[in-house]
């Protein structure tokens, strides 16, 4: 026999369970705002641009397509020049940094936007100021390095990073983070509620035996209660009774 579930029968155990539901979904929103202001390391965010093109001279007053193209196809290969041992190596020695090349290459993204000659470079790191130093060090390293290493001059710093009045980190992202929670909870509670209604497999009401049976109920038996008192007899009290009326 085929069962099915009608809104009627969702909305009901959900309002059974809403306290369930509301405890987990708070719970949990809760936690993340905890790890996301107290616990996870805040990290800042510095970029900087640089520009290739290519060196004209006084008498050239046009730059040619050609040209345009081949700085296009040498920004692929700057691209990897910049994170390069010898490269991050330099500025590690410059800005007296505790790191590996390796390790400040993850901190390093580099990139550009379609057919555009500008390099963005970013850098992240705990201290803002010193994200900073790392993105303009690391342009200015590169700047005269890749004179020597491509035999070219054509790399200009076009944008160099400053450290604004009061930086704000870029991770966490405290309420993406509590949203997020909030929604992942929201779904732990109705999937719980609705797995604990399953597994509930207790009579407690007389609708709980027209669901079970699939029969309608006639009649309700009253409880019983004593004259006196007008309290429900238990089993215990009965006999009580009746061995009073016995001695009587």
């Amino acid at each position: 026999m085929e069962e099915t579930i009608s809104l009627y029968d969702i909305f009901k155990v959900l309002k059974k369970r809403i306290v369930l539901i509301l405890s987990i979904t708070i719970i949990s929103t809760l936690a993340a705002a905890i790890i996301s202001f107290y616990v996870l390391t805040p990290i800042y965010q510095a970029s900087t641009q640089i520009l290739v093109n290519q060196k004209t001279s006084e008498q050239q007053t046009q730059i040619q397509t050609t040209d345009i193209q081949t700085n296009l196809q040498l920004i692929n290969t700057y691209n990897v020049i910049i994170k390069s041992p010898v490269i991050l190596s330099k500025v590690i020695e410059i800005l007296d940094l505790n790191t590996t090349p390796s390790a400040l290459s993850n901190q390093i993204t580099v990139s550009n936007a379609n057919n555009s000659q500008v390099v963005n470079i970013s850098v992240q790191d705990e201290q803002a100021f010193l994200a900073v130093d790392i993105a303009n060090t690391v342009a200015q390293v590169f700047q005269e390095e890749v004179k020597e290493l491509m035999n070219v001059d054509n790399v200009n710093i076009l944008s160099p990073a400053e450290l604004p009045e009061n930086p704000s980190p870029v991770k966490p992202n405290k309420m993406l983070n509590m949203a997020i929670a909030l929604v992942i909870g929201l779904m732990v509670g109705v999937g719980l509620a609705f797995l604990l209604e399953y597994l509930d497999t207790t009579i407690k009401t007389e609708h709980d035996v027209e669901e079970l049976l699939g029969l309608p109920i006639l009649g309700f038996v009253s409880k019983i209660t004593d004259a006196n008192s007008e309290v429900p007899l238990t089993v215990k009290s009965k006999r009580a009774v009746r061995r009073e009326n016995v001695n009587v």
